[in-house]
């Protein structure tokens, strides 16, 4: 593999591990646990993996590890710091026992199923160490959940003398996790399944997850070129640039972004559904600012738009709500594409079919198609940017007429995404990955299986960080998934009462009229503590810090 000069020297780097993972590991085992909501139906489904206790690993004594495998999947959309998982589950695996050996099932849960695996060795693992992207192994979307996958990964794991199976995923993932422990447990298969917290949007969070991996290296990465838009906006003085931005269930990107970038304008998608806002609301909203900077003689400024923002307009919810219920008709299954508008139409209520009809005509269209695998509207494909723009304008247009408006309004529209998802890991993310790793592999030596490896105090310096494990079911409830109720991981929304947000909201009035903008620049590997190892700005509110 090819490597830049940066690569080559990030690959020396060592990542720093707590306190509790540097030397020997003694489990200390907390109270016993329940699920967030719906504690009788949550334990009925998982009653083997339910109500086990917290974990932290301490300092302890020596202790002799019979050799095991251990296989390891790469599940749902690129974070970065998945290889530096992978690293630390690597060496913990090999330190606990050299005979021990890792094997990789390439591009995700699919490999498991269809037996397509490579055992990583120390020369694959090493060309990979704080490297971004998931590309030693690949991903996949594939569910885990019937049980024919289940008896089919079962054979290969049986053929590779595998003890454990480490899945690194998102919230889905994570609960496809919980199911196949809680399966192989119930049928007394001795095979382990343990969980890693990954997702760039930061919507896998709670009381036992700090922040998800990968969280801290997208929000840096795009607010890098956030700051550089707004300094192009700055020296130019003529656009308004409408930026949106990863997080389709949650607007903690946005939210870390603004907070780093101070741009004249951030929507948060809880606090709109929170207000009750409609669209024209929203563009009433953006055009005020607009208005007040043209004042000045700023006709010019920056937009930060979650991706899922259309989703959280309260009639637009309630819509597409109805519209996961009709299209999840067994009918729905087999007519065309073209009918689809049509029939999701036939079967609205009248309310909701008033707020359809209100829609621009290709977004009502995309809210009527195309639904990912788990079947949820695909927002990401929905250019809200552009649709929030054009309506803006059109307002704007109405009120020059009325003569209240004087400025001028053009327009840039930008969306990042993917270039978030693969960037090389910060500091931050190469050290709580690599002991996410580490945290993984002494699961799988304490005989731990349905947990989620954990690390927290990510504040502290990372030797204060505390290492361990929650009960996966501990994070779970029931939620309507494809028109019937399922188990799932309950996801983190933006808090409106914590302090991320109140910090925002005490600015963004004087951001919105003033040009307050900050350029963080890019993500730094060298140098200054408070240049290179800081954590988020939510994270640091959140803790005090």
């Amino acid at each position: 593999m090819e490597k830049s000069a940066l690569q080559i020297a990030r690959s020396a780097y060592q990542p720093k591990l707590p306190l509790g993972l540097q030397g020997a590991v003694k489990v200390k085992e907390g109270e016993a646990t329940q699920s967030v909501d719906n504690q009788e139906e949550i334990k009925a489904l998982f009653p083997n993996t339910y109500g086990m206790p917290l974990v932290e690993f301490v300092p302890g004594e020596e202790t002799k590890h019979e050799p095991m495998n251990v296989g390891i999947i790469l599940s749902g959309g690129q974070a970065p710091g998945g290889h530096n998982v992978i690293t630390g589950l690597f060496d913990m695996v090999k330190k606990l026992n050299p005979a021990n050996r890792l094997y990789g099932f390439i591009l995700g849960p699919g490999g498991l199923v269809d037996h397509k695996y490579m055992e990583l060795t120390k020369e694959i693992v090493d060309e990979y160490r704080n490297t971004g992207g998931f590309d030693m192994i690949g991903s996949g979307r594939t569910k885990l959940e019937k049980e024919e996958q289940f008896e089919k990964g079962l054979e290969i794991i049986r053929e590779l003398g595998i003890k454990a199976v480490v899945i690194i995923g998102g919230d889905d993932s994570n609960t496809n996790a919980c199911v196949l422990a809680e399966y192989y447990a119930a049928k007394k298969y001795g095979v382990q399944v343990i969980g890693c917290p990954k997702t760039i949007d930061g919507d896998l969070k709670n009381a036992q997850i700090e922040t998800s991996f990968g969280f801290d290296t997208a929000c840096k990465t795009y607010s890098e070129l956030i700051g550089n838009i707004e300094r192009d906006c700055n020296s130019a003085r003529k656009y308004w640039h409408f930026i949106k931005v990863m997080g389709r269930s949650a607007s903690h990107i946005a939210l870390e972004c603004a907070l780093q970038t101070q741009p004249n304008i951030c929507l948060i998608s809880e606090e709109i559904e929170q207000k009750g806002m409609s669209l024209n609301d929203i563009v009433d909203y953006i055009a005020q600012a607009v208005v007040c900077r043209a004042q000045d003689g700023n006709n010019f400024g920056t937009v930060i738009i979650p991706e899922g923002v259309i989703e959280f307009i309260p009639a637009i919810k309630k819509l597409i709500a109805q519209l996961n219920d009709v299209l999840a008709m067994p009918e729905a299954k087999d007519i065309s594409r073209d009918e689809q508008v049509d029939f999701a139409k036939s079967h609205l209520s009248d309310e909701n079919l008033a707020v359809f009809n209100s829609l621009p005509v290709g977004v009502a269209r995309q809210l009527a198609l195309d639904r990912d695998p788990h079947g949820n509207v695909q927002v990401s494909l929905i250019e809200t940017e552009k649709l929030l723009s054009t309506m803006v304008a059109q307002k704007l247009e109405k009120m020059k007429k009325e003569g209240k408006y004087t400025g001028k309004f053009a327009t840039q529209h930008h969306f990042f995404g993917y270039e978030g998802r693969c960037a090389a890991p910060s500091n931050f993310d190469a050290d709580y990955c690599y002991a996410l790793g580490a945290s993984a592999a002494q699961l799988i030596a304490a005989g731990k299986t349905g947990y989620m490896a954990i690390v927290q105090n990510t504040t502290a310096p990372a030797a204060e960080w505390k290492a361990g494990g929650v009960p996966i079911t501990m994070m779970m409830n029931m939620e309507r998934r494809n028109g019937e109720m399922k188990p799932v991981i309950r996801k983190a929304l933006v808090e409106l009462d914590g302090a991320p947000f109140k910090c925002f909201a005490s600015q963004r009035e004087r951001w919105a009229r003033e040009t307050a903008y900050v350029y963080p620049g890019p993500i730094q590997y060298w140098g200054p503590t408070e240049v290179c190892d800081q954590p988020t700005k939510t994270l640091a509110l959140e803790q005090g810090k």
